[in-house]
């Protein structure tokens, strides 16, 4: 049947389908001629007999993405898409196809056959088998992988469907698969210490790992800075290139990842930091007999700073770095440690969400690189606990002095004594038992009488299957109480009777940068959690919920004062 000319080949296009012989051939074959003229005049036909090959070769031709996007989108489609859909016609990809290429995607990311005895080399040249040459184990390619596959795919085959290929996009019905939740593992606060100084042993790379963690700058776009780019004077980065690069040949692009040009403020000590590896450059370059340029690359092993430093090496040296002390983490997750440290001192998302070079005015800050941590989990039981209604108060056995002769009496002492110096607050958990034994090096028995022994002194609530909260009346029932240290018993602190200071205040409702509504009232302007049922009062006020808190925030005033006090934000409702 004649559908056209083949947009592809300039040719003419025919639809063709073979009917075996036999006695009912006449009346299958006139039903083909019916089905397939139906498709012409309705135009769902395939309109070329281009494959699929062709069609990725022209998408990628036409596609205006980084290079290394570019290369990356090559070598799954090479690896991954041609030996399988390369040879068939565009018309005759369907749902069923697509599902059977993922499925194989996510049986084993090499594509084996299935059969025993093969063997997975630790490199692809000439070399003598060793015990890093291992029997092959199937290993599924991972589902972001899969669902990029997909994409590549929806947007090559969207093109054939503008340029006339097929009638239809079969990738609208096929269904990747679903991927987890992203669940960023930042440093920790000690795992950060024992990096920072594990880098500075070498001063120079102590300063970029130390302006990596401060300002959560790609590898890439670090590696481009330029001393023209830093304006020690006012404390600010200029961040507007990166350096790329794919195997050896490394390149400088015009641009960030996400096309965004953008200064960021620098702490005083990052100054100094700098400023000081400032001065180790310049004395290198003057023992050359040379001039530091404005031009020349921050951080570059070359003495005259011409030459960037490779991205895939930093990467490399970190990891090996962090080996060495114990850790195991990527020079990326220093992205993620800075975002969560930021969100965590109440830096408000849009302003985190610059500084790291994300677009979407924050969502993927929060979705991705913020990372759930124990210090936000307690203000939000903090902040649960005071909109909790009052229990009834009971009467609690009085304390007596302890003379200190087990481990578990010392564990119970010693958190009895920081509950009534506040460092463990009332209404908060105390540590989980397993914390308290990895800290005291006793077993998890011991660290649970020392948590029974404290609650039967009173300053602790022990309720099976929940966290250990300090009661509020910890410290009243603590009053003169001697703390037990080696059997010298000394005066126990009082507890801070210190009050807030309510004023008049005006405050501001902002929806992602946009005031939403003004109002005033009497609190305390620096109580954090007045501010937050503040927060959520207002939020209910204007109709939505409190699962939204994170794109809102307050700017408190003192009534009639023009300048802002404070501005108050929260992740969690």
């Amino acid at each position: 049947m004649y559908a056209g000319i083949d947009p592809v080949t300039k040719k003419r296009h025919e639809l063709i389908e073979h009917i075996p012989a036999g006695p009912k051939a006449e009346g299958l074959a006139e039903a083909a001629r019916v089905r397939l003229v139906n498709q012409v005049n309705e135009r769902r036909h395939p309109r070329t007999t281009a494959t699929v090959t062709q069609l990725l070769e022209r998408y990628l031709g036409e596609l205006r993405v980084a290079r290394k996007t570019l290369h990356t989108y090559r070598g799954y489609i090479d690896k991954h898409v041609l030996p399988y859909l390369g040879n068939q016609k565009v018309g005759q990809v369907d749902a069923d196809t697509l599902d059977s290429l993922y499925a194989e995607l996510l049986r084993c990311r090499d594509h084996c056959d299935g059969k025993t005895g093969r063997t997975d080399h630790r490199t692809r040249r000439p070399h003598d088998c060793d015990d890093r040459c291992t029997p092959h184990t199937c290993q599924p390619l991972a589902e972001w992988t899969v669902r990029k596959i997909h994409w590549i795919l929806s947007g090559a085959f969207r093109r054939a469907q503008r340029w006339n290929w097929v009638a239809t996009n079969p990738m609208t019905m096929a269904e990747p698969p679903s991927v987890k939740p992203p669940n960023p593992k930042p440093p920790t606060a000690p795992e950060a210490a024992q990096i920072i100084e594990e880098a500075w042993k070498d001063p120079d790379w102590g300063a970029l790992i130390w302006l990596t963690m401060v300002t959560g700058q790609r590898r890439g776009e670090l590696c481009a800075i330029r001393w023209r780019h830093l304006d020690l004077e006012h404390g600010i980065l200029h961040v507007e290139r990166r350096i790329g690069q794919i195997g050896g040949d490394i390149w400088e692009e015009e641009s960030t990842k996400t096309y965004s040009d953008r200064r960021i403020v620098l702490d005083p000590e990052t100054v100094e930091q700098l400023a000081e590896h400032r001065m180790r450059c310049e004395a290198r370059t003057r023992a050359l007999g040379v001039e530091l340029d404005s031009e020349s690359f921050i951080f570059s092993l070359d003495p005259d700073g011409r030459a960037p430093r490779r991205p895939e090496s930093v990467s490399q040296r970190y990891r090996r770095m962090c080996r060495r002390i114990g850790i195991t983490t990527t020079i990326h997750k220093l992205r993620h440690y800075s975002a969560t440290e930021l969100i965590l001192a109440g830096v408000d998302i849009r302003t985190v969400a610059g500084r790291l070079g994300h677009a979407g005015g924050g969502a993927t800050t929060l979705r991705t690189y913020a990372a759930w941590v124990s210090e936000g989990d307690q203000r939000a039981a903090a902040h649960i606990a005071a909109r909790m209604p009052k229990r009834p108060t009971s009467t609690r056995p009085e304390v007596v002095d302890v003379d200190v002769k087990n481990p578990y009496q010392r564990i119970a002492v010693d958190l009895r004594d920081q509950i009534l110096v506040r460092t463990l607050i009332p209404g908060l958990p105390i540590p989980t038992i397993k914390q308290l034994a990895a800290a005291h090096g006793v077993s998890v028995p011991t660290a649970k009488r020392a948590v029974d022994l404290l609650g039967k002194w009173g300053f602790v609530e022990v309720i099976s299957g929940r966290r250990t909260l300090v009661l509020k009346s910890a410290v009243d029932l603590g009053q003169g109480v001697a703390t037990v240290d080696d059997n010298h018993p000394a005066e126990a602190p009082q507890a801070s009777t210190a009050t807030s200071d309510p004023k008049p205040l005006d405050l501001e409702l902002r929806r992602l940068g946009n005031v939403v509504s003004r109002l005033r009232t009497t609190a305390d302007p620096n109580d954090s959690q007045t501010l937050h049922c503040l927060l959520l009062d207002a939020i209910r006020r204007d109709g939505r919920e409190a699962k939204e808190i994170g794109d809102y925030e307050l700017g408190v005033r003192i009534a009639g004062v023009p300048d802002i006090v404070t501005t108050y934000v929260a992740v969690a409702p």
